[in-house]
């Protein structure tokens, strides 16, 4: 036996209790490595793979909006987008004055970014660049300059259909108008890819895809781009020509319920939001509610004749054009005299329809409005619609009554306004309004006697083509148009009406003989000096009509007779 002098044969415990020490050390070690290659495996690949192993975003595509012929109005397309890792870039600052020329910007400007963001491993440099010009900055090799696929958003209507279409934010998330509204049905579902890097964030490989980028759904609206244009072509010009604060165009299918044009005054370019006003980014309308004021003396006639206290015929007696009602004085221009409903409303009389409103009482006038959407939503599920305001008086006083049937007291938007009117030309019948192209017309619900729509609207085309009609300047050559203006005095900042300032509108319906379109002009307080509806708006809408009827090919209802003339027979012989 062998005995280690000074050690074992002093200290045989000492020596035990190191080899002791040792022998469970190599015990643990060897079986944490059995541990690790036999029985978990697993556990050395997940550390490698936290280190070196990364999971990428693959950017989904948006959905693309068209028009209801499949018009482009927003589409995505593909850019680049720049970061970079602050901690590698700050070790090159030799490599900023190239990356700064490059990236448009100054090299101090640069430095001051990496310096103050140095202990972060991402920041982005530039973002939604084209391409061509991405391709260029990478080109330079710079150690920590990196690249993103990315979408941006683009619409090619610009201004044209922006307040209905709206606009999304950087990373394409809806924020005003249809895109945000159908936000969940526009955007896709981004993918996944998995890479290898190294510690200072390189890519050495790329690995595999995990999961697929799901698309977006395709968006077809309902309005038609081509009337679109005419409606915010003529909109713009008479915004302009009279001065006024705003204005809007809302046309409407009076069969589908469709709306195929909406239009705003003032409007914005969706592709440059560069010094966008936040008051020119609001749907006009369907957001800003106004007192309408004539055009609903239309549904008081109609009340009047559903209660079948009235016929077309029936005469009103509005001398001396003054009526006393309570404390105050219901007015006309001049003294009409005697009318009957047909001339009340070619005039526009507020004595006239006022008598017929006490009469019959203004509850049958208030749920007429009611079931043709007033004070209620459109269904359109635009984000910030107004509902407007339909009061529902316990007890209707007189002067409620009388206001109420020439279209005061009550407040509603355009959409809503065009939604009554297109009732009107669809034989009484309301459908559902839709932003969205309708494959199907669906059913609606009846709210007037055909017989009564018919009847209201021979008095629309009375007060267009008739004698002396308000609306007169409405008229398109070769074709029968319906249709009320409205001049509408503003309320005043204390309380009370302006004396000063108004809103000129102008409801119609076209062709009179086989409707097929609704529209309502709205001009918010013109400054030229003229604010009549008959002047200022009832002139667009004849515009803007007679565009809309060429462009859907509809067949004229109001040409001249033609003659017909008797050939003499040809003889044989006689033809050239």
């Amino acid at each position: 036996m062998i005995t280690l002098p000074g050690a074992g044969g002093r200290y045989p415990w000492r020596f035990r209790l190191v080899a002791g020490f040792l022998l469970v050390a190599a015990i643990l070690i060897s079986w944490r490595i059995v541990e690790l290659h036999v029985l978990d495996e697993g556990f050395l690949k997940t550390q490698g793979d936290k280190r070196s192993v990364r999971h990428l975003p693959i950017t989904a595509h948006r959905g693309q909006i068209t028009d209801r012929h499949g018009e482009p109005l927003a589409v995505s397309t593909p850019v680049m987008t720049l970061w970079a890792n602050p901690q590698q870039l700050v070790e090159h600052p030799q490599r900023w004055p190239e990356l700064a020329a490059a990236l448009g910007t100054d090299t101090a400007t640069l430095g001051e970014r990496l310096q103050a963001n140095a202990t972060r491993e991402f920041i982005y440099l530039r973002r939604h660049m084209t391409p061509q010009d991405g391709e260029a900055v990478m080109a330079l090799r710079v150690p920590g300059v990196n690249a993103l696929e990315e979408y941006r958003r683009f619409y090619p209507a610009g201004e044209v259909a922006a307040h209905l279409v709206g606009f999304t934010n950087v990373d394409e998330v809806g924020q005003e108008g249809l895109e945000l509204a159908y936000e969940d049905w526009l955007k896709g579902v981004p993918g996944s890819r998995q890479v290898l890097q190294d510690r200072r964030g390189r890519l050495i490989k790329d690995v595999q895809v995990v999961s697929n980028a799901r698309p977006g759904n395709d968006l077809a609206l309902s309005i038609d781009l081509r009337v679109q244009y005419v409606a915010h072509r003529e909109l713009r010009d008479a915004v302009e020509s009279y001065g006024a604060r705003g204005g809007s165009v809302v046309i409407v299918d009076v069969r589908s319920g469709e709306i195929l044009a909406m239009v705003n005054q003032p409007g914005y370019n969706p592709n440059n939001r560069s010094r966008l006003e936040p008051s020119t980014m609001r749907n006009r309308a369907l957001i800003d509610v106004f007192e309408p004021g004539s055009p609903i003396k239309a549904f008081t006639v109609t009340a009047g004749l559903m209660s079948g206290r009235y016929t077309p015929a029936s005469t009103m007696d509005t001398r001396p054009g003054t009526m006393r009602v309570a404390t105050m004085t219901v007015r006309d221009i001049r003294n009409y005299g005697l009318l009957d409903l047909t001339g009340v409303m070619a005039k526009s009389s507020n004595v006239g329809v006022a008598k017929i409103a006490l009469d019959i009482g203004a509850e049958q006038i208030y749920t007429l409005l009611r079931d043709l959407g007033m004070g209620e939503y459109t269904g359109l599920g635009f984000p910030g619609e107004s509902v407007g305001n339909l009061p529902n008086h316990p007890r209707w006083r007189p002067v409620e009554t009388a206001t109420l049937s020439y279209g005061y007291g009550l407040a509603v938007t355009t959409t809503q306004l065009a939604q009554a009117y297109a009732v009107l030309g669809n034989q009484g019948r309301k459908v559902p309004l839709s932003l969205l192209k309708v494959d199907e017309i669906p059913a609606g619900q009846q709210v007037i006697d055909p017989q009564v729509s018919a009847q209201v609207l021979a008095m629309l085309r009375a007060a267009v083509d008739g004698e002396n009609g308000t609306g007169s300047r409405a008229r398109v050559p070769g074709y029968q148009i319906g249709g009320k203006t409205g001049t509408v005095h503003k309320t005043a900042a204390g309380g009370g009406y302006s004396s000063d300032r108004y809103r000129s509108v102008f409801t119609g319906i076209a062709p009179i003989s086989n409707p097929r379109f609704a529209a309502v002009v709205v001009i918010d307080e013109p400054t030229s000096g003229e604010y009549y509806g008959g002047l200022v708006a009832a002139p667009i809408f004849g515009q803007v009509m007679a565009d809309t009827l060429r462009l859907l090919n509809v067949a004229p209802d109001d040409l001249p007779a033609l003659q017909q003339v008797e050939l003499p027979p040809v003889t044989t012989g006689e033809a050239g």
